[in-house]
Protein backbone atom coordinates (compact mmCIF):
# COMPACT_ATOMS: atom_id res chain seq x y z
CA UNK A 1 0.00 0.00 0.00
CA UNK A 2 1.24 3.47 -0.92
CA UNK A 3 0.22 6.53 1.11
CA UNK A 4 -0.48 9.60 -1.04
CA UNK A 5 -1.15 12.92 0.71
CA UNK A 6 -3.21 15.19 -1.52
CA UNK A 7 -3.96 18.91 -1.48
CA UNK A 8 -7.66 19.65 -1.34
CA UNK A 9 -9.40 22.33 -3.41
CA UNK A 10 -9.00 24.87 -0.59
CA UNK A 11 -5.19 24.78 -0.62
CA UNK A 12 -4.92 28.43 -1.72
CA UNK A 13 -6.44 29.51 1.60
CA UNK A 14 -3.07 28.59 3.15
CA UNK A 15 -1.35 31.38 1.20
CA UNK A 16 1.52 32.30 1.19
CA UNK A 17 2.91 28.94 2.27
CA UNK A 18 1.29 26.88 -0.49
CA UNK A 19 2.72 29.03 -3.28
CA UNK A 20 6.00 27.12 -3.05
CA UNK A 21 5.08 23.79 -1.42
CA UNK A 22 2.41 21.15 -1.08
CA UNK A 23 0.27 21.26 2.07
CA UNK A 24 1.95 18.06 3.31
CA UNK A 25 5.26 19.96 3.57
CA UNK A 26 3.94 22.62 5.97
CA UNK A 27 5.60 22.20 9.37
CA UNK A 28 3.12 21.81 12.22
CA UNK A 29 4.59 20.99 15.62
CA UNK A 30 7.84 19.06 15.31
CA UNK A 31 7.08 17.46 11.94
CA UNK A 32 5.53 18.09 8.57
CA UNK A 33 2.51 15.92 7.78
CA UNK A 34 4.61 13.96 5.28
CA UNK A 35 7.20 13.23 7.98
CA UNK A 36 4.43 12.37 10.46
CA UNK A 37 2.89 9.75 8.17
CA UNK A 38 6.32 8.29 7.41
CA UNK A 39 6.89 7.85 11.16
CA UNK A 40 3.51 6.22 11.54
CA UNK A 41 3.69 3.91 8.52
CA UNK A 42 7.40 3.16 8.29
CA UNK A 43 7.24 3.70 4.50
CA UNK A 44 7.90 6.48 2.01
CA UNK A 45 4.95 8.82 1.66
CA UNK A 46 4.05 10.50 -1.63
CA UNK A 47 2.51 13.88 -2.43
CA UNK A 48 -0.14 14.95 -4.92
CA UNK A 49 -0.41 18.70 -5.45
CA UNK A 50 -0.84 21.44 -8.05
CA UNK A 51 0.75 20.47 -11.36
CA UNK A 52 3.35 23.26 -11.27
CA UNK A 53 4.57 22.04 -7.86
CA UNK A 54 4.51 18.30 -8.61
CA UNK A 55 8.09 18.18 -10.06
CA UNK A 56 9.36 18.97 -6.54
CA UNK A 57 8.19 15.55 -5.31
CA UNK A 58 8.69 11.87 -6.08
CA UNK A 59 5.97 10.19 -8.12
CA UNK A 60 3.91 7.34 -6.72
CA UNK A 61 3.30 4.26 -8.85
CA UNK A 62 -0.09 2.79 -9.68
CA UNK A 63 -1.47 0.04 -7.44
CA UNK A 64 -2.90 -0.03 -3.92
CA UNK A 65 -3.32 3.62 -2.90
CA UNK A 66 -4.35 5.13 0.45
CA UNK A 67 -5.28 8.72 -0.38
CA UNK A 68 -5.29 11.13 2.60
CA UNK A 69 -6.16 14.83 2.83
CA UNK A 70 -2.83 16.51 3.65
CA UNK A 71 -4.51 19.35 5.54
CA UNK A 72 -5.93 17.04 8.23
CA UNK A 73 -3.65 16.52 11.26
CA UNK A 74 -4.46 13.25 13.04
CA UNK A 75 -3.18 12.13 16.41
CA UNK A 76 -1.46 8.74 16.57
CA UNK A 77 -4.54 6.70 17.47
CA UNK A 78 -6.62 8.32 14.75
CA UNK A 79 -3.89 7.76 12.17
CA UNK A 80 -3.78 4.05 12.99
CA UNK A 81 -7.50 3.85 12.17
CA UNK A 82 -6.92 5.56 8.82
CA UNK A 83 -4.17 3.05 7.98
CA UNK A 84 -6.73 0.25 8.46
CA UNK A 85 -9.27 1.52 5.92
CA UNK A 86 -10.42 -1.46 3.80
CA UNK A 87 -10.01 -1.53 0.03
CA UNK A 88 -12.81 0.37 -1.74
CA UNK A 89 -13.84 2.43 1.31
CA UNK A 90 -13.54 6.15 1.95
CA UNK A 91 -13.83 8.19 5.15
CA UNK A 92 -15.89 11.37 5.34
CA UNK A 93 -16.74 13.88 8.09
CA UNK A 94 -18.54 17.19 8.44
CA UNK A 95 -16.11 19.03 6.17
CA UNK A 96 -15.99 16.31 3.54
CA UNK A 97 -13.61 13.62 2.31
CA UNK A 98 -10.72 12.67 4.63
CA UNK A 99 -9.20 9.52 3.14
CA UNK A 100 -9.93 6.61 0.82
CA UNK A 101 -8.30 3.39 -0.33
CA UNK A 102 -8.49 2.07 -3.87
CA UNK A 103 -6.55 0.28 -6.57
CA UNK A 104 -5.58 2.07 -9.76
CA UNK A 105 -3.65 1.03 -12.86
CA UNK A 106 -3.46 4.59 -14.18
CA UNK A 107 -1.72 7.74 -13.00
CA UNK A 108 -3.95 10.63 -11.95
CA UNK A 109 -3.08 14.23 -11.19
CA UNK A 110 -4.37 17.00 -8.92
CA UNK A 111 -7.07 18.02 -11.39
CA UNK A 112 -8.49 14.46 -11.52
CA UNK A 113 -9.11 14.10 -7.77
CA UNK A 114 -12.80 14.89 -8.05
CA UNK A 115 -13.30 12.05 -10.52
CA UNK A 116 -12.27 9.26 -8.13
CA UNK A 117 -14.98 6.85 -6.99
CA UNK A 118 -15.31 4.48 -4.03
CA UNK A 119 -17.73 1.70 -3.08
CA UNK A 120 -18.60 2.47 0.54
CA UNK A 121 -18.36 5.31 3.06
CA UNK A 122 -17.19 5.32 6.68
CA UNK A 123 -18.66 8.20 8.70
CA UNK A 124 -15.89 9.77 10.83
CA UNK A 125 -17.23 11.26 14.09
CA UNK A 126 -13.99 12.05 15.94
CA UNK A 127 -12.70 15.61 16.14
CA UNK A 128 -9.70 16.38 13.93
CA UNK A 129 -7.73 19.52 13.13
CA UNK A 130 -7.81 20.59 9.49
CA UNK A 131 -5.66 23.47 8.32
CA UNK A 132 -8.10 25.81 6.61
CA UNK A 133 -6.13 29.01 7.33
CA UNK A 134 -2.42 29.71 7.90
CA UNK A 135 -2.82 31.20 11.39
CA UNK A 136 -4.03 27.80 12.63
CA UNK A 137 -0.42 26.66 12.29
CA UNK A 138 0.60 28.66 15.37
CA UNK A 139 -2.79 28.49 17.11
CA UNK A 140 -2.64 24.67 17.33
CA UNK A 141 1.13 24.37 17.64
CA UNK A 142 1.14 23.35 21.31
CA UNK A 143 -1.12 20.38 20.56
CA UNK A 144 0.95 19.45 17.50
CA UNK A 145 4.22 19.53 19.47
CA UNK A 146 2.80 17.41 22.29
CA UNK A 147 1.44 14.79 19.87
CA UNK A 148 4.65 14.65 17.82
CA UNK A 149 6.83 14.48 20.94
CA UNK A 150 4.95 11.40 22.13
CA UNK A 151 5.19 9.84 18.66
CA UNK A 152 8.91 10.24 17.97
CA UNK A 153 10.26 9.69 21.50
CA UNK A 154 8.22 6.61 22.40
CA UNK A 155 10.52 3.81 23.60
CA UNK A 156 13.66 5.91 23.10
CA UNK A 157 16.17 7.37 25.54
CA UNK A 158 17.24 11.01 25.49
CA UNK A 159 20.88 12.04 25.43
CA UNK A 160 22.04 13.41 28.81
CA UNK A 161 21.85 17.17 29.46
CA UNK A 162 25.00 18.92 30.62
CA UNK A 163 25.09 19.74 34.34
CA UNK A 164 25.73 23.43 33.60
CA UNK A 165 22.02 23.79 32.71
CA UNK A 166 19.01 24.32 34.97
CA UNK A 167 16.39 21.73 34.06
CA UNK A 168 12.75 21.58 35.19
CA UNK A 169 10.53 18.55 34.36
CA UNK A 170 13.38 16.51 32.88
CA UNK A 171 10.95 13.71 31.95
CA UNK A 172 9.40 16.02 29.34
CA UNK A 173 12.69 16.86 27.60
CA UNK A 174 14.27 14.86 24.78
CA UNK A 175 17.70 15.62 23.32
CA UNK A 176 18.89 13.94 20.15
CA UNK A 177 22.44 12.79 19.43
CA UNK A 178 25.02 15.50 18.81
CA UNK A 179 23.01 18.35 20.36
CA UNK A 180 24.86 20.82 22.59
CA UNK A 181 23.22 22.78 25.45
CA UNK A 182 25.22 24.97 27.83
CA UNK A 183 24.39 27.17 30.84
CA UNK A 184 20.73 27.58 29.94
CA UNK A 185 17.31 27.13 31.59
CA UNK A 186 14.91 24.50 30.20
CA UNK A 187 11.44 24.40 31.77
CA UNK A 188 9.18 21.67 30.36
CA UNK A 189 6.44 21.97 32.97
CA UNK A 190 3.82 23.39 30.60
CA UNK A 191 4.85 21.33 27.57
CA UNK A 192 7.63 19.12 26.19
CA UNK A 193 10.97 20.33 24.86
CA UNK A 194 12.50 18.54 21.87
CA UNK A 195 16.06 19.28 20.70
CA UNK A 196 17.06 17.82 17.33
CA UNK A 197 20.31 16.26 16.14
CA UNK A 198 23.40 18.49 16.21
CA UNK A 199 21.37 21.48 17.41
CA UNK A 200 23.14 24.05 19.56
CA UNK A 201 21.74 26.10 22.44
CA UNK A 202 24.29 28.73 23.48
CA UNK A 203 24.82 30.08 26.96
CA UNK A 204 22.13 32.02 28.76
CA UNK A 205 19.07 30.85 26.82
CA UNK A 206 15.74 30.61 28.64
CA UNK A 207 13.26 28.12 27.18
CA UNK A 208 9.74 27.20 28.22
CA UNK A 209 7.85 24.36 26.54
CA UNK A 210 6.20 23.42 24.43
CA UNK A 211 9.24 23.89 22.19
CA UNK A 212 10.76 22.07 19.26
CA UNK A 213 14.17 22.73 17.74
CA UNK A 214 15.09 20.97 14.50
CA UNK A 215 18.30 19.30 13.40
CA UNK A 216 21.36 21.58 13.04
CA UNK A 217 19.50 24.64 14.36
CA UNK A 218 21.06 27.26 16.62
CA UNK A 219 19.77 29.38 19.51
CA UNK A 220 22.06 32.34 20.11
CA UNK A 221 23.18 33.55 23.53
CA UNK A 222 20.49 34.97 25.80
CA UNK A 223 17.53 33.91 23.67
CA UNK A 224 14.10 33.93 25.36
CA UNK A 225 11.75 31.26 24.00
CA UNK A 226 8.12 30.90 25.08
CA UNK A 227 5.79 28.07 24.10
CA UNK A 228 4.47 26.99 21.77
CA UNK A 229 7.38 27.59 19.41
CA UNK A 230 8.96 25.53 16.63
CA UNK A 231 12.28 26.12 14.92
CA UNK A 232 12.62 23.86 11.89
CA UNK A 233 15.86 22.32 10.65
CA UNK A 234 18.86 24.61 10.04
CA UNK A 235 17.21 27.66 11.64
CA UNK A 236 18.82 30.37 13.77
CA UNK A 237 16.89 31.85 16.69
CA UNK A 238 17.67 34.85 18.87
CA UNK A 239 16.01 37.58 20.92
CA UNK A 240 12.44 36.88 22.07
CA UNK A 241 10.23 34.33 20.29
CA UNK A 242 6.76 33.23 21.35
CA UNK A 243 4.12 30.89 19.84
CA UNK A 244 5.81 30.94 16.43
CA UNK A 245 6.59 28.33 13.77
CA UNK A 246 9.67 28.71 11.55
CA UNK A 247 9.70 26.08 8.81
CA UNK A 248 13.41 25.52 7.96
CA UNK A 249 16.60 27.36 6.97
CA UNK A 250 15.29 30.69 8.30
CA UNK A 251 17.01 33.18 10.60
CA UNK A 252 15.89 35.42 13.42
CA UNK A 253 19.39 35.77 14.80
CA UNK A 254 19.20 39.04 16.71
CA UNK A 255 17.25 40.92 19.35
CA UNK A 256 13.65 41.83 18.64
CA UNK A 257 10.26 40.24 19.27
CA UNK A 258 8.54 37.62 17.11
CA UNK A 259 5.20 36.31 18.33
CA UNK A 260 2.08 34.45 17.15
CA UNK A 261 3.58 34.11 13.70
CA UNK A 262 4.52 31.68 10.93
CA UNK A 263 7.78 32.09 9.02
CA UNK A 264 8.43 30.11 5.84
CA UNK A 265 11.75 28.73 4.59
CA UNK A 266 14.86 30.78 3.73
CA UNK A 267 13.57 33.91 5.44
CA UNK A 268 15.83 36.37 7.27
CA UNK A 269 14.71 38.88 9.88
CA UNK A 270 17.19 41.75 10.09
CA UNK A 271 18.59 42.88 13.43
CA UNK A 272 15.99 44.45 15.75
CA UNK A 273 13.07 43.41 13.56
CA UNK A 274 9.96 43.15 15.76
CA UNK A 275 6.32 42.40 15.10
CA UNK A 276 3.15 43.47 16.85
CA UNK A 277 0.78 40.63 17.68
CA UNK A 278 -1.96 42.58 19.51
CA UNK A 279 -3.87 45.74 18.57
CA UNK A 280 -3.67 48.66 20.99
CA UNK A 281 -7.44 48.39 21.39
CA UNK A 282 -7.24 44.69 22.27
CA UNK A 283 -9.73 44.05 19.47
CA UNK A 284 -9.87 41.26 16.91
CA UNK A 285 -7.00 41.22 14.41
CA UNK A 286 -7.97 40.96 10.74
CA UNK A 287 -5.65 39.34 8.19
CA UNK A 288 -5.42 39.50 4.40
CA UNK A 289 -6.91 36.42 2.74
CA UNK A 290 -5.51 35.88 -0.75
CA UNK A 291 -8.29 33.48 -1.71
CA UNK A 292 -11.08 36.03 -1.19
CA UNK A 293 -8.94 39.18 -1.65
CA UNK A 294 -10.35 40.57 1.60
CA UNK A 295 -9.35 41.13 5.21
CA UNK A 296 -10.95 38.54 7.48
CA UNK A 297 -11.11 38.48 11.31
CA UNK A 298 -8.80 35.99 13.03
CA UNK A 299 -8.36 36.37 16.80
CA UNK A 300 -7.08 38.80 19.40
CA UNK A 301 -3.51 37.77 18.62
CA UNK A 302 -1.84 37.39 15.23
CA UNK A 303 1.61 38.55 14.23
CA UNK A 304 3.05 37.98 10.75
CA UNK A 305 2.57 35.25 8.12
CA UNK A 306 5.74 35.36 6.00
CA UNK A 307 6.26 33.37 2.80
CA UNK A 308 9.47 31.66 1.71
CA UNK A 309 12.57 33.69 0.76
CA UNK A 310 11.27 36.93 2.31
CA UNK A 311 13.73 39.22 4.13
CA UNK A 312 13.29 42.22 6.42
CA UNK A 313 15.70 45.13 6.84
CA UNK A 314 17.20 46.02 10.21
CA UNK A 315 14.86 47.77 12.64
CA UNK A 316 11.78 46.67 10.69
CA UNK A 317 8.49 47.25 12.54
CA UNK A 318 5.93 44.68 11.39
CA UNK A 319 2.29 45.59 11.92
CA UNK A 320 -0.30 43.39 13.65
CA UNK A 321 -1.76 40.72 11.38
CA UNK A 322 0.66 41.20 8.48
CA UNK A 323 0.87 38.89 5.47
CA UNK A 324 3.95 38.90 3.23
CA UNK A 325 4.10 36.75 0.12
CA UNK A 326 7.13 34.83 -1.07
CA UNK A 327 10.40 36.51 -1.99
CA UNK A 328 9.67 39.98 -0.62
CA UNK A 329 12.36 42.50 0.26
CA UNK A 330 10.73 44.27 3.22
CA UNK A 331 11.94 47.71 4.26
CA UNK A 332 10.62 51.17 5.11
CA UNK A 333 10.22 53.69 7.90
CA UNK A 334 7.64 53.31 10.66
CA UNK A 335 5.03 50.55 10.70
CA UNK A 336 5.27 48.52 7.51
CA UNK A 337 2.30 47.69 5.22
CA UNK A 338 0.11 44.86 6.47
CA UNK A 339 0.08 43.09 3.11
CA UNK A 340 2.87 42.75 0.54
CA UNK A 341 2.26 40.56 -2.52
CA UNK A 342 4.87 38.02 -3.57
CA UNK A 343 8.01 39.48 -5.14
CA UNK A 344 7.51 42.93 -3.58
CA UNK A 345 10.56 45.18 -3.41
CA UNK A 346 9.63 47.57 -0.64
CA UNK A 347 6.05 48.83 -0.72
CA UNK A 348 5.81 49.89 -4.36
CA UNK A 349 8.29 48.08 -6.63
CA UNK A 350 8.58 44.50 -7.91
CA UNK A 351 11.48 42.10 -7.39
CA UNK A 352 12.69 41.08 -10.86
CA UNK A 353 12.76 37.31 -11.23
CA UNK A 354 16.35 36.95 -12.45
CA UNK A 355 17.68 39.05 -9.58
CA UNK A 356 15.44 37.22 -7.11
CA UNK A 357 16.80 33.82 -8.20
CA UNK A 358 20.39 35.08 -8.00
CA UNK A 359 19.86 36.51 -4.52
CA UNK A 360 18.12 33.36 -3.25
CA UNK A 361 21.04 31.28 -4.51
CA UNK A 362 23.44 33.54 -2.55
CA UNK A 363 21.45 32.90 0.63
CA UNK A 364 21.32 29.16 0.00
CA UNK A 365 25.09 29.00 -0.46
CA UNK A 366 25.51 30.37 3.07
CA UNK A 367 24.03 27.05 4.26
CA UNK A 368 25.84 24.97 1.64
CA UNK A 369 22.78 24.50 -0.57
CA UNK A 370 21.63 25.73 -3.97
CA UNK A 371 18.41 26.23 -5.92
CA UNK A 372 17.34 23.24 -8.00
CA UNK A 373 16.02 23.69 -11.51
CA UNK A 374 12.58 22.55 -10.30
CA UNK A 375 12.60 25.23 -7.58
CA UNK A 376 13.56 27.89 -10.12
CA UNK A 377 10.63 26.89 -12.33
CA UNK A 378 8.25 27.18 -9.37
CA UNK A 379 9.54 30.68 -8.61
CA UNK A 380 9.09 31.72 -12.24
CA UNK A 381 5.55 30.38 -12.19
CA UNK A 382 4.61 32.28 -9.04
CA UNK A 383 6.30 35.45 -10.32
CA UNK A 384 4.13 35.31 -13.42
CA UNK A 385 0.83 34.87 -11.59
Amino acid sequence: MQIVLFDNKHRNKLYPFTQTRAVAEIRTGILTNKERWEYLSGTEVFILTENYLQPLYNDYVSGDILLIDASVIFNEEQAKKILQIPQGYYVSYSKGFIAGRFTTHDKFDFNALNNLSFDKMINWKEEVVRLDHPWQIFQHNETFIKNDFALITEGRKSQPIDASNTVIALENIFVEEGASISCSILNATAGPIYIGKNATIMEGCMIRGAFSMGDNSLLKMGSKIYGATTLGNNCVGGGEIKNTVMFANSNKAHDGYLGDSVIGEWCNLGAATSNSNVKNTGGIVSVWNEDTKTQIPVAQKCGVLMGDYTKTAINSSINTGSVYGICCNVFGAGLLPKHLPSFSWGATDKYQIDKAITDIDHWKKMKHQSLSEAEKEVLKKVHGL
